[in-house]
């Protein structure tokens, strides 16, 4: 399922395609929001979103195999709720 398909199964509950897509879009632009801000999105039953710190650490450039730096950063993390994990058993 693509972000199209989602908003077509949306759009069967709310009265038009166009109120989907803006629902849908809302609702990833919130999620993204919040993660800028380093807060945590929990949705009950289905799991949360947060950002990690990923530490700085050597790698190997996959062609050459040369030694690299990879710098420090935050990465999202997606952890599945119960319901989510049930539901997928």
């Amino acid at each position: 399922m693509n972000k199209g398909d989602l908003i077509n199964e949306v759009a069967k509950i709310v009265s038009s395609k166009k109120e989907a897509q803006a629902a849908v879009d809302c609702i990833l632009a919130n999620i993204a929001e919040a993660l800028r801000n380093k807060e945590t999105v929990q949705i009950s039953g289905f799991g949360s979103f947060k950002v990690s710190k990923r530490e700085a650490r050597k790698g190997r450039h996959p062609l050459t195999g040369e030694e690299i730096h990879i710098e420090a950063r935050m990465v999202p993390k997606f952890a599945p709720g119960g319901a989510l994990k049930e539901a997928v058993k």
